[in-house]
């Protein structure tokens, strides 16, 4: 019969390993995991999987000499020459979001990548209050675009991360997939500005980025340069099971984070 002191370790140890995951799963690790559960929705019905061949995406986005102001007005001068692209598809199904299809807009100048995501929706899923003081982390569990930039193509397991929501509140991330445990991916800072916009008589959201160019890469930007890139968004209310993740490119991956796969990023290009 174990002794009274064996009974305690017993106990302790299932209670500390259960501390330890759910320290790690607030962690930006722990974003891995959160499309799971819409794999498993699909797995059960006649969609079928996509299957990722190359070549990838490539979005072109057009060189601009001024530097203007950035907004999430797509009627506005800033606008007006940018190039553009759309995020209609599932990640990683054989299927299409006509009422969600989002366009991108993008151009860069000497010193940043400016970005409009112009997003049509039902219902919004939102953190409330607003917080746009400071990173705020699982935004990926609400409303929110994505969009994943790197120029390291040696190593594609290194990446920067951005997310804007609906609010305005927004993350930054410097991502290493291998780098574990106690690397904090949110500690790094981009420097970026970023904006959102409800428009809730017509039903569309919007959110621009200005991303400064140092902080994707330390070599100098030019017509031909090309980053990896992927472009998303989440959108619906409910489970995981229940909401619609897009992709631009789809990654068509199964038990693994659909955003998460460099391996089947895109290529964005700059031109001029």
């Amino acid at each position: 019969m174990p002794s009274k002191r064996s009974l305690i370790l017993l106990l302790a140890v299932p209670a500390f390993v259960l501390v330890l995951i759910t320290s790690r799963l607030d962690s930006h690790d722990a974003a891995s995991a959160f499309a799971a559960p819409a794999q498993s929705e699909h797995e059960n019905t006649a969609v079928k999987m996509c299957e990722f061949s190359p070549p990838a995406a490539a979005f072109s986005v057009p060189y601009v000499a001024q530097t203007p102001e950035l907004n999430t007005d797509p009627h506005s001068p800033t606008w007006s020459h940018a190039g553009s692209t759309w995020i209609e598809k599932d990640c990683s199904h054989q299927l299409d979001y006509p009422k969600l299809k989002t366009e991108v807009r993008g151009f860069w100048t000497d010193s940043d990548l400016y970005l409009l995501f112009i997003c049509p929706y039902k219902e919004l899923n939102l953190w409330l209050p607003a917080d746009n003081s400071k990173d705020r982390l699982k935004l990926w569990d609400r409303d929110v675009v994505e969009f994943f930039l790197g120029d390291n193509w040696t190593n594609i397991r290194v990446y920067r991360e951005f997310e804007i929501a609906p609010t305005g509140d927004w993350v930054d991330l410097a991502i290493d997939l291998d780098r574990k445990d106690d690397y904090n991916a949110a500690a790094w800072n981009s420097g970026w500005q970023r904006q959102g916009r409800v428009d809730e008589k017509d039903h569309v959201w919007y959110a621009a980025a200005r991303v400064p160019l140092r902080s994707v890469t330390e070599k100098q930007v030019k017509s031909g340069t090309k980053w990896r890139a992927n472009l998303y968004r989440i959108d619906g209310l409910g489970p995981d099971s229940e909401r619609h993740f897009l992709c631009w490119q789809q990654t068509c991956v199964v038990k693994r984070d659909p955003n998460h796969v460099p391996e089947h990023f895109g290529e964005l290009v700059f031109t001029r």
